[in-house]
């Protein structure tokens, strides 16, 4: 393994060790990482003796100015050399209370350390000692599950997961972001221990639930949380959406799957990690509005706009932002099917601006979300709808150059209708606006201030108002 250790932040803390007499190994993710050529520039480095002493002694000998975060409380120090931050830490075993994830920590031997590690490919260390640096230590066959692309426990998996929850969530998010089978006991535990993951705080839960969902395939991390009954824990209104219903013979699609299918479609596209959210969501009020009509068959009238009204609640309850990221959400659900109708109709100038209005700047991502959120299993309709969002896609552009209805904002403002007609903030005032607006949306005058002047007049005199000056 020295090959690998060739960066001389290795060294330097190989001779800051010794000349503490510290037995000191590199652990954990850096060396999963290292071992499948993955990128990782976060090194945790795990002592016999005071990481945060040793940290110290290795600031001094990169620089004096090198500056080192303690956190006495945890008994750990992290400092940053060129490109990586490197973690220190005495090494430690711990003991859990059947109410909290948070250990009861005790000096301990690298074999302990590595114990209280979450899965076999996350306890490999590399000596970093003159007397046996590059030498790997795998006591629970991490190489061995890296190459079967496992996730297992190092120890018994209910106590493990019993011990701290999160781990759960963690198994299922490494097996997603590595595309690793998680082993059968260890996947038993999981299910078995669903209900411990209401002791874990709900911002660590989405922290999880964010990478699974920016991973090259998160419908594999999303089948698994449903798989071993936590997805019903941490996120219901998901878990509604699975299964089929039928009436007469007459079926609807299994939307959970539709969703995950749509999310899957998503990300090749987009690295918008509320983008992908937006995919999740965009569904989100199908069971609560579904509804069979004889002779129509499924209905699902409004999802949209009642899916707009859901997301609070969910991104209250789930510890994800209630701002902006928000509100953009919001908006993709509510207006993802605007651009489905245009492209099974024709086409008119009129649509487009108003979607243009309502969109804004979001409106390439919604066509993107609404270019995932064709899944049929028929391929004729799959191509003829892609060619019709072309068609919306080109009809967007040119209107848009033509008449910058993009965050339109109005060519006379409500100041200038005031002081035209001596008008205190009134509903007039809205009226005259909301008029100009639409003639502008309808392709009755253009975006442009002395056409909108003069619809304003023609407006205001249908009202009986007359300019002051």
């Amino acid at each position: 393994m020295k090959q690998h250790l060739q960066h001389p932040i290795f060294s330097i803390i190989s001779e800051e060790a010794d000349a503490l007499s510290q037995p000191c190994f590199v652990i954990g993710g850096f060396v999963r990482d290292l071992l499948l050529k993955r990128n990782s520039p976060d090194i945790d480095v795990v002592t016999l003796g005071s990481g945060i002493n040793l940290a110290q002694q290795v600031a001094k000998r990169i620089g004096p100015k090198t500056p080192v975060s303690v956190f006495k409380n945890f008994g750990t120090a992290m400092l940053k050399y060129q490109e990586l931050e490197v973690e220190f830490v005495g090494a430690r075993k711990e003991s859990y209370q059947s109410d909290s994830r948070k250990p009861i920590v005790e000096d301990g031997t690298l074999e302990d350390d590595q114990k209280r590690r979450d899965f076999t490919i996350n306890a490999l260390a590399i000596g970093l000692n003159q007397n046996n640096f590059g030498e790997l230590i795998d006591p629970f066959g991490g190489i061995e599950d890296l190459q079967n692309q496992i996730i297992r426990t190092p120890l018994e998996p209910g106590i493990t997961f019993s011990d701290d929850p999160l781990r759960m969530m963690r198994a299922i998010r490494f097996s997603t972001q590595l595309n690793f089978k998680i082993e059968a006991n260890t996947l038993k535990a999981i299910s078995a221990n669903k209900n411990r993951i209401k002791i874990v705080s709900k911002e660590r839960i989405i922290e999880e639930v964010n990478k699974i969902i920016m991973s090259d395939k998160p419908s594999k991390g999303f089948k698994l949380l449903e798989k071993t009954g936590l997805l019903e824990l941490i996120f219901p209104e998901l878990f509604q959406m699975k299964g089929r219903e039928e009436v007469n013979g007459i079926g609807h699609k299994d939307n959970f799957y539709h969703t995950l299918e749509v999310l899957d479609r998503i990300v090749p596209n987009t690295d918008n990690l509320w983008l992908r959210w937006s995919a999740i969501l965009h569904d989100i009020a199908k069971p609560r509005t579904k509804k069979f009509i004889k002779g129509q068959g499924w209905t699902f009238h409004a999802h949209n706009f009642i899916g707009a009204k859901m997301i609070p609640g969910i991104f209250r309850r789930m510890k994800l932002p209630l701002n902006e990221k928000m509100k953009y959400i919001q908006k993709m659900v509510s207006l993802h099917m605007r651009p489905i109708v245009l492209s099974e109709e024709e086409v008119t100038d009129s649509a487009i601006r108003r979607l243009l209005f309502e969109a804004g700047d979001d409106i390439d991502d919604l066509m993107t979300l609404c270019e995932a959120d064709i899944t049929s299993k028929n391929e004729a309709k799959v191509k003829r709808y892609l060619k019709n969002f072309q068609l919306v896609r080109e009809k967007l552009k040119d209107l848009e150059e033509r008449d910058h209805i993009r965050n339109f904002q109005p060519p006379v403002s409500g100041e200038e209708i005031m002081e035209v007609f001596n008008l205190r903030p009134s509903r007039e005032v809205g009226d005259i606006k909301n008029a100009i607006k639409e003639a502008i949306l309808e392709g009755e005058i253009h975006n442009d201030h002395d056409e909108a002047y003069n619809y304003m007049l023609k407006i205001a005199a249908e009202m009986g108002l007359k300019p002051v000056k």
